[in-house]
């Protein structure tokens, strides 16, 4: 993964083979070497496609279902993506950035090796998500839910994490110590598992201190 700073398109291995897409996204279709540059996608049933060393340039997806979709070796810039259903999809060796995720359903999905860049994450469901070796650069995830995820060497440098939810996940290797903001909603027991920094450990210590049922009191 490219964690430190995200590519352009250019410096893609598959940039010289990539071809304008032209037309609308089908039901189980196969996309592969395309290059979707300024769509907008109003709603729309899509799913069960898969696409493969393609890029995506300032497209929108308004609504619409991407349900079960397979993203190998994809490249996404300055993607929208509001109230769009993608459920149980799976993500290998892609890049995201500088993108927007606002009430979207991912949950149930499967990523490996992807990178997100600047992107923000407002009201997504990443409910039962496996995420393993998953980096967050500089996002903000707001009112995201991670219920019942299971999160392998994931890390958050550079994110904001404000009401996020982690009830019955599960975190191996998660390191949270480069996160700006660490913004536990629910589920605090579940960051065994996790690394955090010590001021970090300061700022979650109230709400420890509740989980366990400790009194703190200097009277």
């Amino acid at each position: 993964m490219h964690v430190n700073t995200p590519r352009d398109l250019a410096a893609l291995p598959y940039a010289d083979r990539l071809e304008p897409f032209i037309g609308e996204i089908e039901h189980a279709g196969a996309y592969e070497w395309l290059h979707f540059d300024g769509t907008t996608f109003e709603g729309g049933e899509a799913g069960s496609s898969l696409f493969s060393q393609s890029a995506f340039s300032s497209v929108s997806f308004n609504g619409g279902r991407l349900r079960r979709s397979r993203f190998d070796e994809v490249w996404l810039h300055a993607v929208r993506m509001v109230g769009t259903n993608l459920a149980e999809t799976t993500w290998l060796d892609s890049e995201c950035a500088a993108s927007v995720f606002a009430g979207t359903e991912i949950h149930g999905s499967e990523m490996r090796r992807v990178v997100f860049h600047q992107c923000k994450f407002d009201s997504v469901n990443l409910r039962a998500t496996s995420l393993k070796d998953v980096a967050f650069v500089g996002c903000l995830l707001r009112d995201v839910d991670f219920g019942g995820a299971r999160l392998a060497d994931v890390r958050f440098p550079g994110s904001t994490l404000d009401r996020v939810r982690l009830d019955r996940a599960t975190l191996t290797g998660v390191d949270l110590r480069e996160a700006t903001a660490l913004g536990i909603a629910s589920g605090i027991d579940s960051l065994n598992g996790a690394t955090i920094s010590t001021p970090q450990l300061f700022d979650l210590a109230p709400d420890l201190a509740q989980h366990i049922g400790l009194t703190v009191s200097d009277d």
